[in-house]
């Protein structure tokens, strides 16, 4: 049950808000504005709304009373009522010359919405002048680091007050930014976020007061990127205002975000509660969301349940959320009913009964069968076919043509002298047949610079070299996010030992839109996503799984190797680690990244996380990006050293040692680029062993910050040796970190068929012989037809006077036939052969013409 409650606005209450980093739901609509008191005209300058009320044609009207500047120019921009949307590329507002004349003290204050794809650099607005190509003198806020800068000059008089963190992107902000003497302050929402004491520029000496380039939405600077998104409510003021009247500023979209996320707030159903409960701690539109609880001892602040004894009554406990969205708050209550733990008689009965086990109804490798159930009892387990399933997961499966088999399993679960078993019944499949690998299939990402380019691209090779390559799905993504961050970097792909399971994990982070990579260590997502198919083509719903701890900053480029010793997989991935949960204070330069991992036979059920690589190179730097390949006995690791940015080769025969041995630093250092210039720098590399040769390959990503534009090629034909060298490719159009993954001829095709243009299909190779003759007086038209191809081709020859198919010719044999015409003569004419037959997994038809000579047999 919820009841929601308007508070007080925090206008009289003093509460303060703060910007939020993760999110309730996703971003909605802008909310409508509340009714509230108006901002205050004492000192007003300037008011351009900007909305429709207030714009006609492309001019928008200055609604300051006694102001002596007119009106504003809309120069491609659309009003609404909800302000002027600014698309990005070419659309400002250009505001009256000489705004700052005369001022001291100013207050600068305007609503603005950054999209979620707003490019870098930019200004929300900037009052001054340009000379050439660059700013000179002026004043100006961006959402980077959220900051106001004043400077009598170029970038390098600027003085600067900023928040040190990015703004908000999606949600309507209220920025405000006043300046007293020397004293400047930084509003967000109404609330006071930073303050500077050394300013000695008065807007009013910009220009001697002369400003021409006044613009919102447009930077000073032309190699700056234009706003995108929308603004209304500019004004100036020839003095500083107060805290109090900051927040009148922003109480109108501060009341109306605060009212949607309330709205928003939802738990689901509380009524019966067994487990920890996920409380949002913001809202869609960027309020802060804090809980409070009636009975810590049974649901805390933070959502941790602690169910009431076996033989207690249920506990009901009051949950409040106190929405804060700048100076205004907002609660909410939810009942929250907490069930006691179950007498073990129910308890062993409802664990029981409730297993999940993944992939039991389609089984192609090991299971993982648990061994603890919700309600806390030991599960032990039971198999009708151990040497197919155990009692401890391990599978083996029937041979290929083999029909499937179905395993009964039956658990048991024991809880404080009670019992109770339950069975499930495991299809385990037959083997795939055996085949080999004939091409190549590499899902990338294609960086941070555009909306989409964090997705999941597939590109496929042409016919069996790996070095050059068919975008699919005509360049457009294939898998994206709807989870977490929204964004998928690094995608790896691994087959199961098996041979017919696929596994795709990629990180979830978003940089394209605001985010940045300090932030990204410090307070990242500490989850992989993943999918998984049986054919490349067909792939199951995205999964969020967390397997980092809370002193994880991050969970970076995931990829996993079969360990066959212990009948799993090892999955690894780059973490920073910080001395506690708390991401308050967090700075990537105190810490570095270590490679981490876990084990899982499933991709749905892992291991706790242990260290694998820990070496710090220099303050925030370490070690990321591991890549493995196997060979005879022996792993051979390619791992990014961060003091040199560029990986290094190391060794082992022990897959999960921490001690490997070091082949060589500085992999591919010096080789030339596709580029014009040389790998210094490289992250993100793939490994892999060629199909046709004893050869291996290494791309490694040297992206714009490490001097390149994506993917470099390597070979070796010595793994042992560290001497890897630049091939020349035809790579994807941008190709960031990825895999390359060896397919079969079949799954080239299937991806082919699905996502590519198919190629033109093969020609078979026929001979055809056509002889006419005469026998007693009669005519004949003889046909033979040669399959010269190394694969079975079935063989239809027709004619005027019949047909015959032979199936299944083998390769250089033929099918004959001689055609009895049943007259003394045959004219000049033709017959067809037919051939049918499979190559690189299509079924492939060819029609062969050959002439018939005329003959008389009279």
């Amino acid at each position: 049950m919820i009841s929601i409650h308007r508070a007080r606005s925090a206008l009289a209450a003093g509460l303060v808000g703060a910007l939020a980093v993760s999110t309730l739901a996703a971003a909605v609509a802008a909310p409508a504005a509340a009714d509230v008191g108006g901002p205050t005209d004492d000192g007003l300058v300037a008011w351009y709304p900007l909305d429709a009320a207030s714009t006609t044609g492309g001019t928008t009207a200055n609604r300051a009373e006694g102001s002596t500047f007119g009106p504003a120019t809309v120069v491609g921009g659309t009003a609404t009522a909800d302000g002027t949307t600014l698309d990005g590329t070419d659309d400002y507002v250009d505001l009256p010359d000489h705004l700052l004349a005369g001022l001291t003290d100013a207050t600068v204050s305007l609503d603005v919405l950054v999209s979620q794809d707003q490019g870098t650099p930019y200004f929300v607005y900037g009052l001054g002048n340009t000379s050439g190509s660059n700013g000179n003198g002026y004043l100006f806020t961006t959402g980077n680091a959220y900051r106001t800068s004043i400077a009598t000059g170029s970038w390098t008089t600027e003085q600067t007050v900023t928040k040190g963190a990015n703004l908000q992107r999606g949600v309507w902000k209220t920025l405000t930014y006043t300046l007293s003497g020397t004293t400047a302050t930084l509003y967000e929402d109404g609330v006071q976020v930073k303050q500077a004491t050394n300013v000695t520029t008065d807007p009013g000496q910009i220009g001697g007061g002369q400003t021409t380039a006044n613009y919102v939405g447009r930077s000073l600077y032309s190699g700056d990127r234009y706003l995108k998104g929308q603004v209304r409510d500019f004004r100036l003021y020839d003095r500083a205002l107060s805290p109090a009247e900051a927040a009148e500023l922003a109480a109108r979209t501060s009341t109306a975000a605060a009212d949607a996320d309330l709205a928003a707030l939802d738990l689901g159903d509380t009524s019966a509660v067994t487990a920890d409960l996920v409380l949002p701690t913001t809202g869609a539109q960027g309020s802060l969301v804090t809980w409070t609880s009636s009975d810590a001892g049974v649901v805390g602040a933070t959502g941790k349940v602690t169910r009431p004894a076996a033989g207690e009554d249920d506990a009901t406990v009051t949950l409040t959320a106190l929405v804060t969205r700048g100076a205004v708050a907002r609660t909410a209550q939810f009942d929250v009913t907490v069930l006691a733990h179950l007498a073990p008689a129910a308890a062993v009965a409802w664990d029981a009964s409730h297993v999940v086990v993944p992939h039991l109804g389609d089984v192609r490798g090991n299971l993982t069968l648990p061994a603890e159930g919700a309600n806390g009892s030991a599960l032990t387990w039971e198999s009708s076919d151990p040497a197919t399933v155990s009692a401890t997961g391990e599978v083996t499966r029937p041979a290929h043509g083999e029909p499937a088999a179905v395993v009964r399993l039956t658990v048991t679960a024991t809880k404080d002298g009670a019992t109770a078993t339950h069975t499930y019944d495991a299809t385990v499949r037959p083997l795939p047949a055996a085949a080999d690998y004939e091409g190549y299939f590499f899902p990338y990402f294609e960086g941070e610079s555009t909306a989409d380019g964090e997705s999941v691209y597939f590109s496929a090779s042409n016919g069996n070299d790996p070095l050059d390559w068919v975008e699919l799905n005509d360049g457009e993504p294939v898998l994206t996010s709807t989870l977490g961050e929204k964004g998928l970097r690094d995608p790896f792909i691994i087959r199961s030992p098996e041979g017919d399971r696929f596994f795709l994990l990629a990180t979830d982070l978003r940089i394209y839109g605001g985010n940045n990579f300090g932030n990204a260590q410090e307070r990242g997502s500490r989850a992989l996503m993943i999918w998984e198919s049986t054919d490349l083509v067909h792939w199951s719903d995205q999964r969020m799984v967390t397997v980092s701890s809370a002193y994880a900053g991050n969970t970076w480029a995931p990829e996993a190797f079969w360990d066959a010793q212990r009948g799993e997989y090892i999955v690894y991935w780059a973490s920073a680690l910080y001395p506690t949960t708390s991401t308050d204070g967090r700075r990537i330069a105190d810490s570095y990244q270590r490679m981490m991992y876990a084990t899982t036979r499933d991709f749905v059920t892992f291991s706790e996380p242990q260290v694998w690589i820990d070496e710090k190179r220099g303050n925030g730097l370490g070690m990321i990006d591991s890549s493995i390949v196997e060979h005879e006995g022996t792993y051979y690791r390619f791992t990014k050293d961060e003091a040199y940015m560029i990986p290094r080769l190391e060794k082992s025969t022990d897959l999960r040692s921490t001690d490997w041995d070091l082949v060589a630093e500085k992999i591919g250092y010096g080789q030339p680029n596709p580029w014009g210039g040389t790998l210094t720098a490289g992250e993100g590399p793939t490994v892999f062993k060629s199909n046709t040769e004893e050869k291996w390959y290494l791309f490694v990503d040297q992206p714009s910050y490490h001097g390149g534009q994506g993917y470099l090629p390597l070979e070796s034909t010595d793994l042992d040796s560290g001497v890897w060298t630049s091939v020349d490719a035809h790579l994807p159009s941008s190709p960031r970190h990825g895999t390359v993954l060896p397919i079969t001829a079949a799954e080239h095709a299937a991806l082919l068929a699905a996502y590519g243009e198919q190629p033109p299909a093969p020609e078979l190779d026929l001979a055809v012989e056509v002889t006419p003759r005469c026998l007693a007086g009669k005519a004949y038209v003889a046909v033979r037809a040669t399959n010269g191809e190394d694969v079975p081709v079935t063989l239809t020859l027709t004619t005027p006077y019949g047909e015959k198919t032979v199936a299944d010719v083998a390769p250089g044999k033929n099918a004959y036939q001689s055609f009895a015409a049943r007259t003394t003569a045959v004219p000049a004419g033709s017959v067809t052969v037919t051939g049918v037959a499979t190559l690189d997994g299509r079924e492939v038809t060819a029609t062969r013409e050959a002439a018939v000579d005329a003959l008389d047999c009279a």
